[in-house]
C-alpha cells in the first residue's frame, strides 16, 4: 500500500481541466539508469501538460540491510496486503458504478428514454451509495459488495427497460454501457452490464 512507500521526492501536474470522473489520463513514466539515477515523468493526454523529476542524490535511499528487512516485511504481511487490496478494489469497484450509473442517467441523450420517476430512484440511490462509501471508507470488502448487489437491483431492470425501449437499434446508452464496455447490440437480450475493476 502507499502508505509504505519510501518518499524520494514529489511533483505537481498542474492545469488539468476540470473533467469527469476517469476522463482524465495521465501517463507516467519511470525509468532508471545503471547509475541509480531515477526520472519519473508524467503526461496529461488530452492537454499535453507535462512535467519531470529527477532523484540523483542519495538522500531519502534505503541501505541494503533496510532493503533486506522490509522485504522480509512484505513477505511477513502479504495476506493482509491481499486482504487490503481487494476489500480497495471491492470499493473502487462500487465507487466506479455507482458515479457510472448516476452520469448515464443524467446524460441528455438518455432523458427521454427513462422515465423521471427511474432516472431520479437511480440518481437518489447512487447519491445515498457514494455518500455510504465516503463514510464508511473502512468497510470489509463483503460490505462494499453487499452495497454494488442492491445498487444493481435498483439500476438494472430500469436500465435493461430502457434499452430495450430504445429499440436496441442505434439508440441505446451514449459510449456503451457503464464503466466503458460496449452495449450488446442485441434488442431483446438486453444490456450487457458490466462490473468496473
Amino acid at each position: 500500500m502507499t502508505r509504505d512507500n519510501n518518499l524520494l521526492g514529489k511533483f505537481e501536474l498542474s492545469g488539468i481541466p476540470p473533467a469527469p470522473r476517469g476522463v482524465p489520463q495521465i501517463e507516467v513514466t519511470f525509468d532508471i539508469d545503471a547509475n541509480g539515477i531515477l526520472n519519473v515523468s508524467a503526461v496529461d493526454k488530452s492537454t499535453g501538460k507535462q512535467n519531470k523529476i529527477t532523484i540523483t542524490n542519495d538522500k531519502g535511499r534505503l541501505s541494503k540491510d533496510e532493503i533486506d528487512r522490509m522485504v522480509a516485511d512484505a513477505e511477513k504481511y502479504k495476506a493482509d496486503d491481499e486482504h487490503q487490496r481487494d476489500r480497495v478494489a471491492a470499493k473502487n469497484a462500487l465507487e466506479s458504478y455507482a458515479y457510472s450509473m448516476k452520469q448515464t442517467v443524467e446524460d441528455e441523450k438518455v432523458k427521454d428514454k427513462i422515465s423521471e420517476s427511474d432516472r431520479k430512484l437511480i440518481s437518489d440511490k447512487c447519491s445515498e451509495v457514494i455518500s455510504w462509501v465516503d463514510g464508511n471508507q473502512t468497510a470489509e470488502k463483503d460490505e462494499y459488495e453487499h452495497k454494488q448487489k442492491e445498487l444493481e437491483k435498483v439500476c438494472n431492470p430500469i436500465i435493461t427497460k430502457m434499452y430495450q425501449g430504445s429499440g436496441g437499434g442505434g439508440g441505446g446508452m451514449p459510449g456503451g454501457m457503464p464503466g466503458g464496455f460496449p452495449g450488446s447490440g442485441g434488442g431483446a437480450r438486453g444490456p450487457t452490464i458490466e462490473e468496473v475493476d
